[in-house]
């Protein structure tokens, strides 16, 4: 893979922006592969990324940093400068269902998602399994035994000691608290049925194949204290036809979740997303 320098930027939007950050590229022979922009009338803000052929710079990530400084101060920038071939960790959290967990290791696996996984963290043992195949470390945290509040501290704790940079809950069925949310702001990913708040609780296809539904669908978001409602990253949909039974909906909608959580992933992975406000803007 080539090496990139992502630039990433969210500012006021003015007049000149776009001339002064390829100005600055051109001043200094940068190479750009990739640029996306975009500009939010409603709220006035200007969004940017641009992917920055690393060997056409005569500057290291760190010497880039200090020499655009002044440029993204004078804008009044919110910025960040990534290299392509830093890895993140990426830590898994599961419950019972694998069918996410496994599509992401798989995608792991493959060099599709190119991140670290240091670890995967479950509230059941069964989990394991599949760790133990992917070769990945395992840790169950046992609610039942602990107690929701030194369950939680103990997933902090692993989380800080894999030094993660994005954790996934891949169908984990916990409620964080808001600590925990607060901490992992912007660095936390959760999938989810296209059915709240409409079918919520038990058996929400079940309620779905009896209302009629004709679509269904998986909405991949960052994970806030407000359940479920974090700044969309990406969602799927899949037609069904009466002659879905409520086991067909559910296997379409597996389907759903791993493509939009994998996608999710893969966005975040890839510095293509900037949460503003209580959305997204996402360069895909």
């Amino acid at each position: 893979m080539q090496q990139t320098f992502r630039l990433v930027i969210d500012c006021p939007d003015q007049v000149g922006l776009v001339a002064a950050v390829s100005q600055f590229l051109a001043s200094h022979n940068a190479t750009i592969v990739e640029a996306s922009h975009h500009t939010d009338l409603q709220t006035g803000r200007f969004f940017m990324r641009h992917e920055i052929r690393a060997d056409s710079l005569p500057l290291s990530l760190e010497a880039f940093r200090s020499v655009f400084k002044p440029l993204a101060e004078q804008y009044k920038m919110n910025w960040r400068l990534a290299d392509s071939h830093q890895k993140q960790n990426v830590v898994l959290l599961a419950s019972h269902e694998s069918h996410c967990l496994i599509d992401l290791l798989h995608r792991w696996h493959t060099n599709e998602l190119y991140c670290d996984i240091p670890c995967i963290i479950a509230n059941h043992p069964h989990m394991q399994q599949f760790a133990d195949w992917y070769n990945v470390p395992f840790h169950w945290v046992d609610f039942q035994a602990l107690g929701k509040d030194k369950a939680f501290a103990e997933i902090h704790n692993l989380l800080n000691h894999y030094q993660a940079d994005l954790t996934v809950l891949a169908r984990f069925m916990q409620i964080l608290p808001n600590q925990l949310c607060e901490a992992l702001a912007g660095k936390a990913i959760n999938i989810h049925h296209s059915f709240l708040p409409s079918f919520a609780g038990a058996k929400p296809y079940q309620q779905a194949y009896d209302r009629g539904v004709k679509l269904i669908g998986a909405t991949c978001h960052y994970v806030t204290s407000d359940l479920d409602e974090g700044p969309i990253i990406e969602q799927e949909v899949m037609r069904i036809s009466h002659s879905d039974s409520a086991a067909d909906m559910v296997r379409k909608g597996k389907n759903c979740e791993k493509q939009a959580l994998a996608n999710g992933v893969r966005y975040h992975l890839e510095d293509r997303v900037i949460i503003h406000q209580h959305k997204t803007v996402v360069f895909a």
